[in-house]
């Protein structure tokens, strides 16, 4: 457990950033980051440069979560820098320098979930993104940069963008930077390869013809044309311009050293067991289904609180508990208000706080997915694993389900509408559809069964649970797979579940994901990257970095 003071704490609001500023003009917003030198998260580096550390990209992840529902009537979002000449350097070096190396790690796993989630507002959402960069952008600047749908760049013939950590700090350039540079982008491999080892970056028409950026503009045009270009993308979006926000009110939650409690939301920790036993609770009173009644009900509408309690849980375990290795999913509740919830989910999907409310779930479980944790979902009697919250269940490496006949109410799941597709992955497939590899008789065979109350042994040859124990062997069977499970290398688990959750098909994301995961975890903890005369430790100081010339 981290101590008290150095505890992270991803709640915020705009009263309280340091680090951007958050405007609005009609169907535009503007994101602009001004960031405070002695703003750091943690002491011993300045934020100099509008570098940032997980400070800043904990406001710039509440700050889209505040555009997402309290301001429907934005359509683009523009991106900049209130600094003379720099949009951003990227992720703050001396603080990667003194970080172990979970910290860095998780740090860039964030930013990416951060990123990706302007890219599935940009999907989904009808929000669109400008990256206004007024001035040089290098690293995770042009990371955040390559997440928007458009990148303006001033043409002053010294602004440039640069992905320069192959020179500089011997490390993969960006995770998601570098990726997005080839797959979202295209830019052809020569061009990339020049790109990611030049310190300096690219600039001006160069810039563009690479496609590393979409234009390049004159100082005394750059403003005009990125306001024309961001009021065209908002005239093609159907966010509602009349619509009253939803204002995300603080959470409310409860932190002990062995518990972290919120109203749907509690998990209890075994320290000894390294064990965080999770329960997500159905809502506990009937579920608004009419429009205006969901909108009234707003942050407190059980859909919406549940994920935001959920998440939230998720980054403070992620991050502040490290040693939790196991994560035990259960559920409590009536099935049938939860089955409530979602038919008002599918009801009103059109409508732009249901839509959001829905983004806000299916990113919230995309991170459960990205989280190297090993989760094991536990069935019981009293369970309310269906439909959104069986997505909890079909997300873990295992699923028991106690078989008790006796039980006066036997545990029960139910597949709903919204396990076909409601929350894909970050491949792009649902979770039924990665479980059984898109096969059709399995597929068929569960859709036949929607919205039925399937009891352990049903459930079981379908497919949907991993094993069914019964009462007498209950207690003995899950003791003993967790048991096992933390007798194993963290180290391999964390390979081995990421390779099978993702197993099949590749996409952008699935490939950021595996490259922290691999590449990072690796060059991150290398001596030409880390040791003590490695060029990440260096920088700065006026040495050489001495490399291990070896190519493993």
């Amino acid at each position: 457990m981290s101590s008290p003071e150095s505890r992270v704490d991803f709640q915020t609001d705009p009263t309280q950033y340091r680090h951007w500023k958050l405007s609005f003009e009609g169907a535009v917003a503007t994101l602009a980051m001004d960031v405070a030198e002695d703003g750091g998260l943690r002491p011993g580096y300045k934020l100099k440069l509008n570098s940032y550390d997980l400070g800043v990209d904990i406001e710039l992840h509440d700050a889209l979560q505040r555009i997402r529902f309290e301001h429907p009537e934005v359509r683009t979002v523009v991106v900049t820098s209130m600094k003379d000449r720099i949009f951003c350097s990227g992720a703050n070096i001396f603080m990667l320098g003194l970080s172990s190396h979970a910290w860095k790690v998780n740090f860039c796993k964030f930013t990416n979930e951060t990123r990706n989630g302007i890219e599935d507002s940009s999907r989904h959402s009808g929000l669109k993104f400008i990256a206004a960069l007024n001035g040089a952008c290098a690293g995770g600047g042009y990371e955040l940069a390559l997440a928007c749908d458009e990148i303006f760049l001033v043409d002053d013939r010294s602004s440039a963008v640069a992905l320069p950590e192959v020179p500089l700090l011997g490390v993969l350039p960006g995770t998601g930077g570098l990726t997005r540079v080839t797959d979202k982008r295209k830019v052809r491999h020569d061009h990339a390869d020049i790109f990611c080892t030049l310190v300096e970056g690219v600039r001006g028409q160069r810039a563009k013809d690479w496609r590393l950026v979409d234009q390049v503009v004159k100082p005394a045009q750059f403003q005009d044309a990125v306001q024309a270009r961001a009021l065209e993308l908002a005239a093609a979006s159907d966010r509602p311009a009349q619509a009253q926000g939803i204002a995300l009110t603080p959470l409310s939650r409860s932190e002990t050293a062995s518990r972290l409690s919120y109203q749907y939301v509690d998990v209890a920790y075994d320290r000894e067991k390294r064990l965080a036993t999770w329960t997500i609770r159905g809502p506990q009173a009937s579920v608004e289904q009419e429009i205006e009644a969901i909108v009234a009900a707003g942050a407190a509408w059980w859909p919406l609180q549940m994920a935001r309690e959920l998440d939230d849980a998720i980054l403070n375990l992620r991050t502040n508990e490290p040693d939790l290795g196991t994560w035990v999913l259960k559920t409590e509740g009536d099935i049938a208000s939860v089955l409530a919830a979602d038919a008002a989910l599918q009801q009103h999907a059109d409508h732009w706080f249901v839509r959001e409310t829905a983004g806000m779930l299916r990113r919230t479980l995309a991170r459960l997915d990205v989280t190297s944790r090993s989760l094991f979902a536990l069935i019981e009697p009293g369970s309310c694993f269906a439909g959104t919250l069986f997505e909890l269940a079909l997300a873990a490496d295992r699923i028991y389900m106690l078989d008790d006949e006796d039980a006066d109410v036997p545990a029960q799941i139910v597949v709903g509408e919204r396990n076909f597709g409601a929350y894909p992955l970050v491949n792009g497939q649902s979770r039924l559809q990665r479980r059984f590899y898109e096969e059709t008789l399995p597929l068929e065979a569960v859709r036949a069964v929607g919205g039925q109350l399937l009891p352990a042994t049903r459930a079981l040859e379908l497919g949907l649970v991993t094993f069914a124990p019964d009462s007498i062997d209950w207690d003995d069977e899950v003791r003993l797979a967790l048991e096992e499970r933390r007798a194993l290398s963290p180290d391999a688990l964390t390979g081995l579940e990421a390779n099978l959750r993702f197993g099949g098909r590749e996409t952008m994301e699935t490939r950021i994901f595996g490259r922290l995961t691999a590449w990072q975890n690796w060059i991150f903890n290398r001596p030409n990257a880390a040791g003590e005369k490695g060029a990440l430790k260096l920088y700065g100081k006026g040495e050489q970095a001495t490399f291990d010339w070896n190519r493993v």
